[in-house]
């Protein structure tokens, strides 16, 4: 039986009361709506003056691939007559502290998936700096984290050397807060000081996983089409920075994982021989049609999650990264790899048992700092 839960935006009276006649700016994309499937923008623009909206990666609609953007500039929204902008063109510069100026409130309305590297966070956070520079206030409607709050895993940034657009803070890889909690930890422990007021989702455990709720799945981004896959997103997201396809491509994004020159068979006895908990590894061929690899037959495996409390994607990444390095074909962006994990640990040799141990270590660390910031038990 699925549980009843209500998101920020559902939250049709509070929010009235929130922003009712007022002028927004709302950041948004295809995943920003109602349980009845209306998009926020369109019942923002009924209740109050909606006069800008900004696009984060993949654009408003989530239909373009990693790394597009919209990069619209102005452009009036067909359906509200909003001016629509790419969010993320405007960082590094003061326009959006300007246009922010010409509202009374920011609002944040985005399905996140509770990685780290996942980018519209760092979206989050630049709207929470200009707000705040342009004396604004800004509301963000809660949705639940689809990977539960219950499992903190993988390593902490390391802040002061691997900062950037695909992970800005020294959180964890999964860090277990919806993206409400995370803007409330931000705002106070990295001292952006926003005024900042969280429209918190109701009927929601932490234990949940987004499809244990009566919630519409729309995906966040083109390439995470199901809660398993934000799940295998966890781990099988660092092999963006190598000459590894991760699925992109294929109909099971993040699922797979292969290249031309991988042995499957070979893959998938050492995995398996080493017993992790709540996964099959199942060896498999490919093709994907566009990005890594696109047109040509890549070996591999496709990661079956068996038990999702107690398979840890991240710790599996370890191991696997482990087999293939072993491939002389195998390449690796240095560079990337440290962005995304957060710290500079799989160039040269490593031990997976240890920074594993490392990463639970530093993950309840972080719990611990984040308690006061939770919003749901």
């Amino acid at each position: 039986m699925k549980h009843t839960v209500l998101c920020g935006i559902d939250r049709a009276s509070d929010l009235k009361a929130l922003i009712g006649g007022q002028k927004t700016a709302l950041l948004t994309a295809a995943s920003g709506i109602s349980k009845a499937g209306i998009p926020t923008y369109e019942i923002l623009a009924s209740m109050s003056d909606l006069r800008l909206l900004f696009a984060p990666e993949h654009g408003l609609a989530s239909a373009m691939q990693d790394g597009a953007f919209t990069k619209e500039d102005g452009v009036l929204h067909p359906e509200t007559g909003a001016r629509l902008y790419d969010i993320t063109a405007l960082r590094g510069t003061d326009r959006l502290t300007a246009l922010l100026s010409e509202v009374d409130v920011a609002v944040y309305d985005i399905q996140d998936v509770g990685a780290r590297f996942y980018t519209y966070i760092c979206n989050l956070s630049q709207l929470m700096r200009a707000a705040k520079a342009a004396g604004k206030p800004v509301l963000v409607l809660d949705r639940p984290n689809p990977i539960s709050n219950c499992i903190c895993e993988g390593l902490t940034l390391d802040e002061s050397r691997f900062s950037s657009f695909v992970g800005e803070f020294a959180v964890p890889t999964r860090y277990a807060l919806t993206v409400g909690e995370y803007a409330r930890y931000i705002n106070a422990e990295k001292d952006i000081g926003c005024d900042l007021t969280v429209l918190a989702c109701e009927g929601w455990t932490p234990d949940l996983y987004y499809d244990e709720t009566d919630l519409l799945w729309v995906n966040p981004s083109p390439n995470i089409p199901t809660v398993n896959c934000a799940i295998n997103y966890v781990g099988s997201c660092i092999y963006e920075a190598t000459n590894l396809s991760e699925g992109r491509g294929t109909t099971r994004p993040f699922d797979w994982l292969g290249a031309p020159f991988v042995d499957e068979k070979a893959l998938v006895k050492d995995m398996n021989a080493l017993g992790l908990p709540g996964v099959i590894f199942r060896p498999m061929t490919f093709t994907p049609v566009f990005n890594k690899h696109a047109g040509q037959t890549c070996r591999g495996v496709e990661l079956h999650i068996t038990d999702r409390d107690t398979y840890r994607p991240f710790e599996t990444m370890l191991h696997m990264f482990r087999h293939f390095k072993k491939y002389p074909a195998f390449e690796m962006k240095p560079g990337g790899l440290a962005l995304r994990l957060g710290q500079d640990i799989l160039t040269g040799d490593y031990d997976p048992t240890k920074i594993a141990a490392r990463a639970v270590e530093e993950c309840r660390r972080f719990c611990e700092n984040v308690e006061k910031y939770r919003l749901y038990s």
